[in-house]
């Protein structure tokens, strides 16, 4: 994936992340861990690693938004969205 298609997915995924987050079923604390990465889709300076790991980060908080359980088609999202968030840190 190019930097620029990146860029696009996460401002998609910041999206959907403001309509979860005006939700008040969805816990307030859900995104803090993305919010502390600090780098923003208009963040075009931060390298393409940074990003990537934002997005799977990102997406493991949505995923976690929409699960029920662990075992839900979401919840194995999520494990999986982690695992991901977790090498793209080794690599920045």
């Amino acid at each position: 994936m190019h930097k620029d298609e990146l860029l696009e997915l996460h401002e998609e995924l910041v999206v959907i992340m403001e309509y979860f987050s005006e939700r008040e079923e969805v816990d307030d604390g859900l995104f803090d861990e993305y919010h502390q990465l600090d780098v923003d889709p208009s963040h075009v300076h931060k390298s393409k690693s940074e990003h990537k790991h934002a997005v799977f980060v990102l997406g493991n908080s949505l995923a976690t938004a929409m699960t029920e359980d662990e075992f839900s088609s979401a919840g194995r999202i999520g494990k999986r969205m982690k695992e991901l968030a977790e090498d793209a840190e080794s690599k920045i």
